[in-house]
């Protein structure tokens, strides 16, 4: 029989790109939770060093620095992580052209639902929001612009206020976005397992919003 001459890989072969890449994403993640993790524990962010996140990630301290420049990029890493998934769901929910009372409260529920499985990344945007360094609250406040400008062009599509320019729907967006930030905070802050109350917050968050699209509706040019 002969010998196939085809060498076997050895253990000290390089690892191949894939596999070297899905190693640097996985170590990237790891120290995303590690912050995540000590604000979980009542840490603000500004508090935070390198040492400890790395501590928390299970990664040695010049390991995160292949990933991150210094702490405000982890900050705005953290920042991004909460925006771009929230914008994607609401934004489904929108173009599915359902009546604008039953978009209300369902993207109430989702909004709810979600806060409530990225607790963490909430709690650190409802602390880095009104304080913090610069960079991250300055990070914050474009994700809310993007997010309130996204709404607004979906709003004008739908021509659910046709009377109003795109820049009043903007306005009006960004008073929806603030009050869902603000609500956040209270949805962090709900006890677990009291469906009464979280069913009454949902009904006061949908008030609110309905409060400002009456507003909006009465509004001239």
């Amino acid at each position: 029989m002969p010998i196939s001459k085809t060498p076997l890989k050895s253990a000290d072969s390089p690892e191949s790109p894939e596999k070297r890449d899905e190693r640097k994403l996985r170590t990237r993640a790891h120290l995303i939770q590690g912050a995540l993790t000590l604000i979980g524990q009542g840490r603000g962010f500004t508090s935070l060093s390198l040492r400890e996140i790395t501590r928390e990630a299970g990664v040695v301290p010049a390991a995160f620095y292949r990933h991150f420049r210094d702490l405000d990029e982890l900050g705005l890493a953290l920042v991004e992580e909460g925006g771009m998934t929230l914008r994607r769901l609401l934004r489904e929910v929108r173009r599915d052209r359902i009546a604008p009372k039953a978009m209300l409260e369902t993207s109430v529920e989702l909004y709810l639902r979600y806060v409530k499985s990225q607790r963490l990344v909430f709690a650190f945007i409802a602390g880095e929001r009104g304080g913090g360094a610069p960079v991250i609250r300055n990070a914050i406040r474009l994700e809310e612009l993007h997010f309130a400008s996204e709404m607004a062009y979906d709003l004008s599509a739908m021509r659910t206020l046709p009377d109003l320019s795109i820049g009043t729907l903007k306005m009006l967006c960004g008073l929806i976005v603030a009050t869902m930030l603000n609500a956040a905070s209270e949805i962090l802050d709900l006890p677990e397992n009291q469906p009464r109350r979280e069913a009454e917050l949902i009904q006061n968050f949908v008030r609110q919003l309905r409060l400002i699209f009456l507003g909006a509706t009465l509004w001239r040019e």
